[in-house]
């Protein structure tokens, strides 16, 4: 063989070392992806306890000014602007409503369940009350 000349061993992978790559490729992304795949859900969630805690700030806000809490009909809007016939508004207690992480309003409900002065929630991915994992309801009851 003239100097230079590779032998035909070393010229490419063989298709059983292409195989035995793409089968540890696949175990690897079988293992990867769905870890992967829960975080935006995971991501949703976080983001929903923040908002609603946020909105839980707020709500103290104006029941110290108000020396009540909004009521059902009245909901969160009040955090925005003044419930008419209320004089001792001091708001905005928040420049505007956020949405929930997927796209929704979220929940209050004045005076809430089981004695509590309120309860805020959001619905979930599935926007349906109860469900499991990213379905699950989000909430805050208040203190």
């Amino acid at each position: 063989m003239a100097q230079g000349q590779a032998t035909p061993r070393a010229r490419g992978f063989t298709l059983i070392e292409i195989m035995v790559v793409l089968v540890i490729l696949g175990l690897l992304a079988a293992l990867v992806v769905p870890a992967v795949m829960d975080r935006p859900d995971q991501a949703r969630a976080v983001k929903a306890r923040q908002d609603l805690r946020a909105l839980e700030s707020a709500l103290k806000l104006y029941r110290l000014d108000n020396y009540r809490y909004p009521s059902t009909e009245e909901g969160l809007a009040a955090l925005v602007s003044p419930p008419p016939g209320l004089d001792t508004w001091r708001g905005p207690y928040l420049e505007s409503l956020p949405p929930d992480p997927w796209g929704r309003p979220y929940r209050y409900r004045a005076p809430g369940a089981d004695g509590r002065p309120f309860d805020l929630f959001s619905l979930g991915a599935d926007g349906r009350p109860g469900g499991e994992g990213a379905d699950a309801d989000i909430g805050l009851e208040a203190e």
